[in-house]
């Protein structure tokens, strides 16, 4: 192509001081403006050995594009925007989304930007702040609630989003899930399985779709299995983990106390196991747990415990793979995913 072709934009191979520039590229490659601005873009009618080059020399010589002039120009930003809170960084969660957001953004123009959400800031602030200062070209977010007004809100004004976790709305939302009440399911049935008669669960908070997903799944599986189950009273997964365990202690110590958990959390498992173990109830012979696993540094604690994967690196490169099709134009019908749990039990 005619782009491909060498153009004389001054002393070619030589690196111009300043700030890098589309200009600069040129200068050094000896390309086009356009066709360098569309090479780092990964124009795909372009060979990818000019795109290669191009890209390879940017990066060497640090070249940034200048947001405020690419947003003026085509009213993009060629960013994403992930919402955090500090606690799903700590446990994990955050990394790895991040890890599987990456893989789907490479070769991409798009950055990815964590924007957080503090504790007693309402989950609505950060998003209003990104759309009506377009500070993004779409966000991504988790937690999300039966009637979450951050969907809601996002579906009125039109803005790409992915939310990580399901809502009740009618209108139809892009999302990535995992199969909650198929986790608690399953989970229930193995408990009944290693001989337990009654099950519990520490949930999330009640507003969160997936809460009830849990609850439904457990409810379901007792049922059929004829035994008895409950819903711990006075503290949730967002609990403080010593509250978590102080609760467990309390309620083992009954005798109507349960003999199975279901675990929704690696850190709310750490702590149940933590009180069965307190009151004599060993996991694995007196009594059993189920939990979800997000990485491989739960079973390095030999908790006896049996776990579920729950994969958040493949949640991430999901929400990414939706929101880059999202923010190409594709409608949101389709852009709908649910991770399916695999039982693998030990025997």
């Amino acid at each position: 192509m005619s782009e491909d072709l060498p153009e004389t934009r001054g002393k070619r191979g030589v690196r111009p001081s300043g700030k890098p520039t589309l200009k600069t590229i040129a200068q050094m490659t000896g390309l086009a403006v356009t066709t360098i601005s569309r090479a780092l873009n990964n124009a795909p009618e372009l060979a990818q050995d000019t795109r290669d080059r191009v890209q390879k020399i940017a990066a060497e010589i640090g070249y940034l594009p200048d947001r405020a002039a690419l947003r003026l120009k085509t009213g993009r930003t060629n960013v994403i925007a992930l919402v955090l809170e500090p606690d799903e960084q700590i446990y994990g969660f955050g990394t790895s989304i991040v890890a599987g957001l990456s893989e789907a953004m490479r070769n991409t123009a798009f950055h990815l930007v964590i924007t957080p959400l503090f504790r007693n800031v309402p989950p609505m602030e950060p998003i209003r702040h990104i759309v009506r200062n377009r500070m993004a070209d779409g966000v991504i977010f988790s937690k999300a609630e039966s009637f979450d007004e951050r969907i809601r809100f996002l579906l009125d004004s039109d803005f790409p989003f992915v939310s990580h976790g399901r809502s009740l709305w009618p209108d139809v939302h892009p999302f990535v899930d995992f199969d909650n009440e198929a986790y608690a399911y399953g989970a229930v049935k193995r408990l009944i399985q290693k001989g337990c008669k009654k099950v519990s669960i520490v949930l999330p908070e009640s507003a969160l779709t997936y809460t009830d997903h849990l609850k439904n799944g457990m409810a379901r599986a007792a049922a059929e299995g004829g035994i008895a189950h409950e819903f711990a009273s006075d503290v949730t997964l967002q609990s403080p983990t010593d509250a978590i365990r102080n609760y467990v202690i309390k309620r083992s110590k009954r005798p109507d106390g349960p003999d199975g958990w279901v675990c929704a959390s690696e850190i709310s498992a750490l702590a149940v196991i933590g009180g069965l173990n307190e009151v004599g109830k060993t996991v694995g012979l007196f009594s059993h747990v189920v939990s979800k696993q997000a990485s491989p540094m739960f079973t390095q604690f030999q908790t006896g415990a049996e776990t579920v994967l729950e994969d958040f690196v493949l949640a991430g490169r999901q929400l990414g793979t939706h929101l880059l099709a999202r923010i190409g134009g594709a409608g949101p019908a389709g852009l709908q995913w649910v991770d399916m749990p695999e039982f693998k039990w030990k025997d």
